[in-house]
């Protein structure tokens, strides 16, 4: 039986649903906790692993001690063979820690190394591996847990990470292939810039329908197409209702064709066409959406097909239930739809019920007079 690594980043989506767009830094990290951050990694690592555990008890697991892998192998009663090092108490995880516990999977000879964290947490495997002095790399695989995934690196979702780690360890024919490692200025992206960088490749179990491509981005025609998609929005709203608008440069269009400031990679809630709050946490979302009739208005996320669960965890699934199924609003432009072939649009909120009821299809708004009809999967 192969060897099998995990590493949790614990501090990992913790800026998601309180509008930071990300965790990295202990001062990013600090202020997610003053807002009532929770952590979100152990319980997606641990939806992963339980796949794991229940195929192939025998799977000899090295992890971290602690937060970093060890408290999701209890939690399951899996035996586990800790490796050295461990987080520090107080501060999360750093850079380091994951760059230290990587090198020494490489060092064990670990066939697969599991990781639940976003970009920051592939970006930092990715550099202890280069620096590795070994002709050898061990394969990866990324359980999605962060804020922003923009690699293509990472499972679907936490049970697919779950089955890919299971063909692979049980030695059936699964392709390996370099993927890409992407991250972005998180400072930039706070103040509404999107900057991306490729950062290197990891080599990763190849599954066309359980690992997530590239985050793809727009074209100039995309820009006149998401005027029209607005258009059409703002003629179909109704008053009183409240519009939870989702970041992305498709939904920006709205807002802007109406005057109003928008925080493009951020949350805003617009009524009666005027801005009702801007950049919105998941608290501010239930407040606003107590008792009051809501509308959700998301865009597809290029190359990958997300609606829901990547860059958008302000939108929870508290506030999905709390509007409804039939007030999801998706925008897309035809060239995004295109791009995607014939794969479906993707929903990953961290609630696997919602997921399910999410599924089926949707309509999508693709122009002022124009609409298709899509596949949702989670």
């Amino acid at each position: 039986m192969k060897k099998l690594g995990l590493i949790v980043n614990p501090i990992a989506g913790m800026g998601g649903r309180v509008g930071l767009k990300g965790t990295d830094g202990e001062d990013v990290y600090r202020k997610a906790l003053a807002l009532g951050a929770k952590p979100q990694s152990h319980h997606r690592a641990v939806e992963a692993l339980t796949i794991i555990a229940d195929t192939l008890p025998e799977v000899t697991l090295l992890t971290v001690a602690g937060s970093m892998g060890e408290d999701a192998a209890r939690q399951l009663g899996m035996p586990a063979v800790l490796i050295d090092g461990a987080p520090r108490e107080g501060i999360g995880t750093t850079p380091e820690d994951t760059r230290d516990a990587a090198l020494e999977m490489q060092r064990a000879d670990v066939d697969l190394l599991l990781f639940a964290g976003g970009d920051g947490t592939a970006r930092d495997i990715c550099d202890a591996l280069d620096s590795a002095d070994s002709e050898r790399s061990m394969s990866v695989l990324g359980i999605p847990a962060g804020v922003k995934m923009h690699s293509a690196v990472f499972a679907l979702t936490p049970r697919r990470a779950g089955e890919i780690a299971v063909s692979f360890l049980a030695g059936e024919q699964v392709a390996v292939a370099e993927a890409e490692v992407m991250d972005i200025d998180e400072d930039a992206f706070r103040s509404g810039r999107l900057s991306a960088t490729l950062h290197g490749y990891l080599n990763v179990p190849q599954d066309s329908s359980g690992v997530q491509s590239t985050k793809s981005g727009g074209t100039a025609a995309d820009d006149t197409a998401g005027i029209d998609i607005a258009r059409r929005i703002i003629a179909d709203m109704v008053d009183d209702a409240l519009y939870i608008i989702g970041p992305g440069t498709t939904t920006a269009a709205i807002p802007e064709a109406l005057n109003i400031p928008n925080s493009l990679l951020g949350v805003d809630v617009i009524s009666n066409k005027r801005l009702v709050s801007a950049d919105a946490t998941e608290n501010d979302l239930l407040r606003l959406t107590d008792g009051k009739p809501a509308k959700i208005i998301v865009s597809v996320i290029g190359g990958q097909g997300y609606i829901f669960g990547r860059g958008n965890q302000q939108i929870s699934p508290g506030v999905i239930r709390r509007a409804g199924k039939d007030n999801i609003i998706v925008v897309a432009t035809r060239s995004k739809l295109l791009a995607l072939g014939n794969r479906p649009l993707l929903v990953d909120t961290g609630d696997a019920e919602l997921d399910a009821e999410l599924s089926g299809y949707i309509k999508v708004v693709t122009g002022y007079r124009e609409s298709h009809i899509f596949k949702v999967s989670s």
